[in-house]
């Protein structure tokens, strides 16, 4: 048996785009994905805190620095420029590591910058 835990998420990142015409996905800055442990094409929960829409896609890389967090394709219907959102991952893991399991947590700013990493 195995038990699913939250492996890593980025907390209240602010959406800097929603595009309908794009195949789709989130595109999230390669700096977040490197901060959280996160990778492209990897499946990801999206939970809008702005209107409480909550939904799953895959993750595309962005430009490094920028800041992006771009709702792409029919999910883009569910989040806005200016809402805030958290990503989160989660992972399989034994109910022996279950009990010693700590996600990766990061903490963003206005701008989608990392504030805080925890652990």
């Amino acid at each position: 048996m195995n038990i699913s835990v939250l492996q890593a998420k980025i907390h209240r990142a602010t959406v800097t785009d929603a595009n309908l015409d794009y195949e789709g996905s989130i595109t999230i800055d390669t700096d977040l994905l490197s901060a959280s442990g996160l990778v492209p094409f990897q499946q990801v929960h999206v939970y809008n805190i702005t209107n409480g829409h909550r939904f799953e896609t895959y993750i595309i890389e962005g430009e490094a620095g920028r800041g992006d967090i771009t709702i792409n394709g029919a999910a883009a219907h569910l989040a806005s420029t200016g809402d805030k959102v958290i990503i989160a991952a989660y992972a399989l893991v034994t109910p022996e590591q279950a009990q010693y399991w700590r996600p990766r947590l990061v903490f963003v700013d206005a701008a989608n910058r990392r504030k805080q990493l925890d652990p």
